[in-house]
């Protein structure tokens, strides 16, 4: 039988994901080291998971309200005054999402018709365009740069933009580079997105994952931008809850509104026991943040210096937890390289052009793994380096 003409034509000509194609290549094999998943080694912190635990043997296993447990949104909007100085109406502003993925997707929707175009920063994260896509929108491709450690800059956020210009999207800290956008950063592209009236929807999933000493800042804090952001954010990267699948989005009540429409209809609700482990984790666990953040931050110290030790160009990332090494010097592409070094040293990572063209001759390696699986995937790397000088 010929399915064809039962397909939707966007979402069948919408290409896979790249990351998952090497991490599903490797789980066939044997011996391998991965690199390639953004997921934190860490396992939730005990006092997270034990609400999670408690509310399940209490029989708390019911609906939650469409937005979340109100207890849930007012405790996010203490969380984002106390660690971001922003202040949002936890009845109004707030809707609490089936991960961090679900609330880019409905915010797209909602803001997206036919023919606007949407601003995307990359190299960045894989889901950007193809949501965009189909929503109906026409991705507009900004290429950040390797010299000014891929920051979107006020000149290039200025050449994209066109009448049918409607949203930028912000990926900071960025997936997959570490690229961080610092206040002045930020202050410096705010007049132009006031000047021709565009929507921002700020991925900061990663926000909490800052070093060097820089404090973490929302968009949402720029003053005026507060009203044309919708934030995403959620659970996963800052406490290690990747599996309990909960996000939030925050931003102006009437956009919220028909965010919390499309996921009435399109989920209901965010899983019940995860909110209430949502709940603690606002409430108690800003020292889990700092530890783990310290521990990241040793394994992208080592990491940084070793690529560069390799020969393999690795600018300092300031966030999330990926370094972004050049490999041009080694005359291969990213696909030639990544394949290469995992079916001879069974090492996987992601080649840089999964997040866009201008991540070719790049790879994506993330540091959210132990010290020891990290050093000894850099020791089979650098054999693999070591044989293509032969």
């Amino acid at each position: 039988m010929n399915y064809d003409r039962f397909l939707n034509k966007k979402i069948k000509n919408t290409r896979p994901s790249g990351i998952r194609k090497f991490f599903d290549i490797a789980s066939e094999m044997d011996n391998v080291i991965s690199l390639s998943v953004g997921e934190p080694d860490f396992k939730t912190p005990w006092h997270i998971r034990r609400q999670g635990i408690d509310s399940l043997e209490k029989g708390k296993t019911f609906y939650s309200p469409n937005r979340g447990f109100t207890v849930l949104r007012e405790e996010i909007c203490r969380y984002f005054k106390r660690r971001f100085d922003v202040e949002y109406d936890p009845n109004s502003d707030v809707l609490v999402t089936v991960g961090g993925s679900e609330a880019i997707d409905a915010a797209l929707r909602v803001m997206i018709e036919e023919g606007d175009e949407v601003l995307i920063p990359e190299p960045s994260f894989v889901c950007y365009d193809p949501l965009t896509t189909m929503a109906d929108g026409t991705p507009v491709i900004i290429e950040t740069k390797a010299e000014n450690d891929f920051r979107l800059t006020p000149q290039e956020l200025e050449e994209k933009i066109t009448d049918k210009t409607k949203l930028l999207i912000l990926p900071y800290p960025n997936n997959p580079t570490g690229a961080s956008m610092s206040r002045e950063d930020y202050e410096a592209i705010a007049p132009i997105i006031e000047k021709y009236d565009l929507m921002v929807l700020s991925d900061e999933i990663y926000a909490e994952l800052s070093y060097g000493g820089r404090k973490p800042v929302s968009f949402a804090s720029i003053p005026g931008m507060k009203e044309r952001t919708v934030v995403v954010s959620g659970f996963s990267k800052s406490y290690a809850m990747t599996g309990w699948r909960l996000g939030y989005a925050l931003g102006p009540s009437e956009i919220i509104a028909q965010m919390t429409k499309l996921h009435q209809y399109g989920i209901m609700s965010a899983p019940t026991t995860a909110q209430y482990a949502a709940i603690e984790a606002l409430k108690n666990g800003d020292e889990d943040i700092e530890h783990m953040r310290d521990e990241y931050d040793i394994r992208r110290r080592l990491i940084v210096k070793s690529f560069n030790d390799m020969g393999l160009t690795c600018f300092e990332p300031l966030g999330a937890f990926y370094v972004f090494p050049c490999i041009k010097s080694t005359g291969l592409s990213s696909e030639e390289f990544a394949e290469r070094l995992l079916y001879s040293k069974h090492v996987a990572v992601v080649p840089g052009n999964a997040f866009g063209k201008c991540g070719e001759g790049f790879l994506r390696v993330s540091y959210s793994y132990s010290l020891a699986h990290i050093k000894e995937a850099l020791s089979r790397i650098q054999d693999f380096i070591n044989e293509l000088e032969l």
